[in-house]
């Protein structure tokens, strides 16, 4: 590895959120020296911190279950994982389960059964009066397909209801994503990684066909042959900035997402006994918060419009979305308040053409991608650090990943997959769910 030097590194990580700071943990750990850039002033302030920051083992495909089933074991180990030196605050993971309701009919989500049942998940089936005594104050009529609140059918049920739900143990959440990603952050310094905060890359630099560093917007160079994007909202600049996009088969866009906070419904303590629920037939997401609040998300359902957006002119403001998923959860849960104005975070989600992440190196040699990562890979960050670690690995010592990909094995399952499924030349997976839920 390089000799010591504030201009000089093994690996340059552009960005410092939680997958950012999860690379650097895991290359500081084989022996690295890495420097994360970004333009942001502290680790996970960007997109990371306003994350719902669930812990689901529910994906569309056999990969990504298995990905995020493997998380779970960190998340729940997360002072083992870190040995963090002193008693520095941890983030804390919430084991609390996850819920998804069944539509009526035959299908009853047949295929996430089968996903689960094939990368090992455990899971059990609640039949509509189990969902009930679970969730006393949950409406178990059915609105699907979701609608605007414009729509004169809107709250209007029809004819089906909700057949149960598959229940799934080994989920939950993190109710402080930044924290999460501070202990990361602490912990890669613990191990000599360094970090450049208010610093943004204008120029990356290449010799011969490979990486050879990166120029900040300060001019300053910063010497390394290896460079990571992990920039999440703003990763599509900086493969321009690479020059690489045009080998892509799957680009990434940002995409303005917007959340609900509001206190939980009445006659319920959804923090303590609640569960995340993922609720197909509304479009939205819940999860418990701290203080009997919960968050509700979109599940990206056809009636509603995404709203593309450039990441350097960005808008915060809420909008009538966070309006229109408030009120479709209120009618899973009548007694859910509607308070005069309405609270939440708007941000940025990085999103790939198919809703499923690029890990992945580029032709251009030292370059590698850690990107489309935005709302549904918190769960994955610490096992994609220690991925991409072993792809970096693989590829530095001659490797031809795009002939071929490196198996990569997750440890407490033992099961292996192949991270050439996240390859940028990969086609669209025709299996993926095109929303959040990858």
């Amino acid at each position: 590895m390089t000799g010591s030097s504030d201009t000089s590194f093994d690996a340059v990580i552009i960005g410092a959120g939680i997958i950012g700071c999860s690379i650097a943990f895991a290359l500081s750990r084989k022996g690295y020296r890495t420097l994360n850039v970004d333009r942001l002033p502290a680790a996970g302030y960007g997109s990371t911190s306003a994350s719902a920051a669930i812990i689901r083992p529910f994906y569309s495909t056999l990969e990504g279950t298995s990905l995020a089933y493997e998380g779970h074991f960190y998340w729940r180990d997360w002072a083992g994982f870190l040995n963090l030196p002193g008693a520095a605050p941890l983030a804390h993971y919430v084991q609390c389960g996850c819920l998804a309701l069944m539509p009526a009919g035959d299908d009853r989500l047949a295929a996430m059964r089968r996903t689960l049942d094939a990368a090992g998940v455990p899971f059990s089936i609640l039949e509509p009066a189990e969902l009930e005594a679970r969730l006393p104050v949950i409406n178990l009529q059915s609105f699907a397909p979701p609608k605007r609140i414009d729509n004169p059918d809107f709250g209007v049920p029809n004819a089906g209801s909700i057949a149960g739900a598959v229940f799934c143990p080994t989920g939950g959440y993190v109710s402080d994503p930044q924290l999460a990603c501070h202990n990361l952050y602490e912990a890669s310094r613990a191990l000599g990684a360094s970090y450049r905060f208010n610093a943004g890359v204008s120029e990356i630099l290449e010799k011969g066909g490979r990486i050879s560093g990166v120029v900040l917007d300060n001019s300053v160079r910063i010497d390394a042959p290896i460079v990571v994007n992990a920039a999440g909202p703003h990763s599509s600049q900086v493969n321009r900035l690479a020059g690489i996009e045009g080998e892509m088969h799957i680009k990434t866009a940002a995409m303005k997402q917007e959340v609900v906070h509001v206190s939980a419904p009445a006659g319920f303590d959804f923090e303590h006994e609640g569960s995340v629920l993922t609720d197909g037939d509304s479009g939205v997401y819940i999860r418990p918060e701290v203080g009997n609040h919960i968050l509700i998300g979109s599940l990206e359902p056809a009636c509603d419009t995404l709203e593309w957006v450039d990441a350097d002119l960005f808008d915060p403001s809420l909008t009538d979305q966070c309006t229109n998923q408030l009120w479709r959860a209120c009618q899973r849960f009548p007694t859910l308040g509607i308070p005069n104005q309405t609270q939440g975070i708007a941000a940025l989600y990085d999103v790939s053409s198919d809703w499923i992440p690029i890990y992945d190196r580029a032709d251009l040699e030292g370059y590698f991608m850690a990107i489309g990562t935005s709302g549904n890979q918190f769960k994955n960050a610490p096992v994609v650090g220690e991925m991409m670690a072993e792809l970096i690995e693989y590829c530095r010592q001659g490797g031809d990943h795009d002939a071929q990909p490196l198996s990569f094995h997750l440890r407490h399952i033992d099961r292996s997959i192949s991270i050439g499924f996240f390859s940028r030349r990969r086609p669209v997976h025709a299996e993926s769910s095109f929303s959040v839920l990858g």
